[in-house]
């Protein structure tokens, strides 16, 4: 049983990337399964910060493969662009990136359509990125998508079909707003442009994990966005587009459940939330400012500031059960260094109702209000330790408490952004 899979659990923005890095070394492969350019994994390495949105993870080792698997929507002029990014940088990206034939294409009208309609949605948008992955993820629900192997096709054949989901899509989107027109060759043009570059990359992915797997290969499926904004689990309708799940990994890389030896969730020591709906232990006003401060709490796809608040126990219960955790990895415990005391909300109550568990929906979730346990802050640095050992004792009874409520044991803690600040609890 090779594979490892790595999911976030809160809202997304847990420090997966430098996780999956950490994890990354002697793997063969990682593989993002889900989502899209609405990604941003950061890592520091060698003092370089990197922002990686659709290209993996593990690409700061050499010789670890990089999959875009099956269940991934993905843009290819911005795949071209990070790539070009990630040369410049001296990093060996084509040669060991492999982009899945059954993957969906973001195209530039699916940019378009995304902030198209979260303007229709007026005061109650979703707070997308804007960057086409949920309509485009809707295209290949409807079975109206097309598939990353149209750029294996003969030229004439991928432009026919390209042309035609651009025409029936200009044509939806002006019955959505008269005012809103493009040219279709303009726009196809950037599109048709990636071909010769994207092609070589492009191949049967999922075969291509079975053979390694049969060859005793370690896999690292990587997640992006986090549990409590997946589509079936998450505070719907405020989510993404696919299956932040370790389901979802499985779907979205051809990996079977027999393979999977483990399952880290990975989580900050705090809680953080982008775009709009429910988020129970959010603090407004100074406390939150400072987390945000301290924590540099700015998306890395869209830079828009998140949204702080206290370790929600609930939430992170929720998604170990859907997802099976078998261990946690707590970033950012350094972020929580200067408080002089800490929260974490390990109950809910509703119109009066005890709750221990997440209710269903964005609206019964916004009815909740977290019932807290109070918690002394350690007002020590913990950025220079490496072990369990090293860390002040108020810092590992903070790690005993947040396991004890989520009822998943802590194994991996990271108190900063390079990858040596990251160690085995």
């Amino acid at each position: 049983m090779p594979c490892h899979v790595v999911l976030g659990g809160q809202w997304g923005d847990e420090g997966k990337g430098k996780i999956v890095d950490y994890l990354a070394a002697g793997a063969h492969a990682v593989v993002r399964f889900q989502g899209g350019a609405n990604a941003g994994h950061t890592l520091v390495l060698g003092g370089r910060r990197l922002a990686l949105h659709l290209v993996p993870s593990g690409i700061g080792h050499p010789g670890c493969l990089g999959v875009l698997g099956n269940g991934m929507v993905i843009d290819p002029v911005a795949l071209l662009e990070e790539i070009a990014s990630l040369e410049k940088l001296g990093l060996e990206v084509r040669g060991r990136l492999r982009v899945s034939s059954a993957a969906h294409v973001v195209l530039p009208c699916h940019v378009l359509q995304d902030r198209v309609e979260e303007r229709r949605r007026g005061g109650s948008p979703v707070g997308t990125t804007g960057r086409g992955v949920g309509p485009a993820y809707a295209d290949k629900a409807a079975r109206q998508g097309v598939q990353m192997g149209i750029f294996l096709r003969p030229e004439g054949e991928a432009r026919a079909r390209l042309r035609e989901t651009l025409e029936r899509k200009r044509e939806l989107l002006q019955a959505l707003d008269p005012g809103v027109d493009f040219d279709v060759d303009a726009m196809l043009g950037p599109v048709l442009a990636c071909r010769e570059q994207v092609a070589p990359l492009v191949c049967d992915t999922t075969a291509l994990l079975q053979d390694l797997l049969d060859e005793g290969r370690r896999i690292l499926l990587e997640g992006a966005q986090g549990a409590m904004l997946d589509l079936d689990h998450g505070t719907y309708p405020y989510v993404t587009s696919s299956s932040c799940t370790s389901a979802g990994a499985l779907v979205g890389s051809g990996v079977p459940p027999q393979e999977v030896a483990a399952v880290t969730g990975v989580v900050k020591a705090y809680a953080t939330r982008v775009g709009n709906g429910p988020f129970p232990t959010e603090l407004a006003g100074e406390e939150g400012d400072r987390l945000r401060q301290i924590g540099q709490e700015y998306g890395a796809t869209t830079g828009r500031a998140r949204r702080c608040g206290w370790f929600d126990a609930v939430a992170v219960r929720h998604a170990a059960r859907v997802s099976g955790f078998t261990e946690l990895a707590v970033t950012k415990l350094d972020v929580l260094d200067g408080f002089e005391s800490l929260r974490v909300a390990v109950g809910y109550e509703q119109d009066g109702k005890k709750l221990r568990r997440m209710p269903v929906g964005a609206e019964d979730l916004e009815r909740c209000r977290p019932e807290y346990v109070e918690f002394a802050g350690w007002r020590t640095s913990t950025q220079g330790c490496r072990s369990l050992l090293d860390l002040p004792g108020g810092a590992r009874r903070y790690l005993d408490l947040l396991q004890e409520h989520a009822g998943i044991p802590v194994r991996i803690v990271s108190v900063g952004p390079d990858r040596d600040s990251t160690f085995r609890a």
